[in-house]
């Protein structure tokens, strides 16, 4: 059995208004939690801002999260979902949601505009899709 040492284990950068999937909502302050602690989750899929600024969201397997360079490396998380289809979803509607507010496919502007600077994650106004 090997043991882990969480004491430098990177911390992830979620967004203050996290989208949710209907079926990660339930669970979202524990799947959070968990995957801040490097907890394995199995179907649980995160949605992030693009990595290549050109492509607007990506969505990530949180089995991925196992590997330093992807948990290093990854960009803000967005949204959290509870299988590739409802994550599928919740990406679908963040995207038409944007459209719809500016007519126009900027994600990551459109996203900056709606939270505060130094905005803490609000669990109560967290969106579930």
């Amino acid at each position: 059995m090997r043991i882990r040492k969480n004491g430098n284990m990177q911390r992830l950068k979620w967004y203050p208004e996290l989208y949710a999937g209907e079926g990660a909502g339930v669970r979202q302050k524990k799947i959070i939690r968990k995957l801040n602690q490097n907890a394995g989750m199995l179907d649980i899929y995160l949605i992030t801002l693009a990595a290549n600024p050109a492509n607007l969201l990506e969505i990530i397997s949180s089995a991925y999260l196992q590997q330093k360079a992807v948990r290093r490396n990854l960009p803000l998380i967005v949204g959290i979902a509870k299988g590739y289809d409802e994550a599928v979803q919740v990406t679908v509607s963040i995207i038409e949601e944007v459209y719809k507010a500016t007519g126009a496919f900027d994600v990551r502007g459109y996203l900056a505009e709606k939270v505060k600077p130094g905005q803490k994650p609000n669990q109560k106004r967290n969106r579930q899709v």
